[in-house]
């Protein structure tokens, strides 16, 4: 069982990922912004992070930057969930919103052990 942070800054967004994660049998963690996102990153060291691009503050891009940037989080596989084109050198990965629930799914299976 994996240690998921889902990142979004719209609850209900946030909840359906952290269903999609409780039904592989994986734990959810949430963070709400960036800033929570660095900080429940580096206390919990989560096995996946799924990290929503728009969000208010910081976007998921200098999220991103910043967890590759820190040797605490560095090796934390991050994931773009994102309805916006174009990703990011540094994440691991990216999925596009709308997505489906098999896709999330495969993602999930793909980083998360």
């Amino acid at each position: 069982m994996a240690k998921i942070l889902v990142v979004d800054d719209v609850r209900t967004d946030r909840e359906i990922l952290g269903k999609i994660v409780t039904h592989l049998g994986h734990t959810p963690l949430y963070a709400a912004d960036g800033a929570q996102a660095v900080a429940t990153a580096r206390d919990a060291a989560p096995d996946l992070i799924l990290l929503d691009v728009v969000m208010p503050d910081e976007d998921g891009h200098k999220v991103c930057e910043t967890l590759k940037s820190d040797p605490r989080t560095a090796s934390i596989p991050v994931v773009l969930v994102t309805s916006k084109g174009g990703g990011s050198r540094e994440a691991d990965d990216q999925v596009a919103k709308p997505y489906t629930r098999e896709a999330m799914e495969a993602v999930i299976a793909r980083y998360a052990h």
